[in-house]
């Protein structure tokens, strides 16, 4: 699919602490756990339990969830297609890490080993 202006300005306004029980219920309905999820995300963001808590609290939507991030250099191993859209293709930075992170979860819920999750 093919990105656009208006699909890039719905997930920079998107509230990350609405979308976050989403992937708990993802994760944790395919047998694994909420503390996996969190290290997948700390893996991606820098962002420590305390850290996603303070964000959750505060309500920050993903452009400033994404903006307060340290991304793992690493990150731009995380290649594939997520809700229809190859993320190596995608130009917008903040849709791309948005999808960095539906992907991350989305190979923890499907049972991938967490070394290849955080690309070791």
């Amino acid at each position: 699919m093919k990105e656009t202006d208006k699909h890039n300005e719905r997930i920079a306004k998107m509230i990350f602490a609405s979308v976050y029980p989403h992937y708990v219920t993802k994760v944790e309905s395919k047998g694994r756990t909420k503390e996996e999820l969190h290290k997948v995300i700390e893996w991606l963001t820098g962002f420590n339990e305390e850290k996603l808590q303070q964000l959750m609290d505060e309500k920050v939507t993903f452009e400033t969830f994404f903006d307060c991030a340290e991304l793992n250099p690493n990150a731009e191993l995380i290649k594939g297609v997520i809700c229809g859209y190859r993320i190596e293709e995608l130009e917008n930075p903040l849709t791309k890490k948005a999808r960095y992170l539906d992907k991350l979860v989305d190979e923890l819920a499907k049972g991938k080993a967490m070394e290849k999750i955080l690309r070791k």
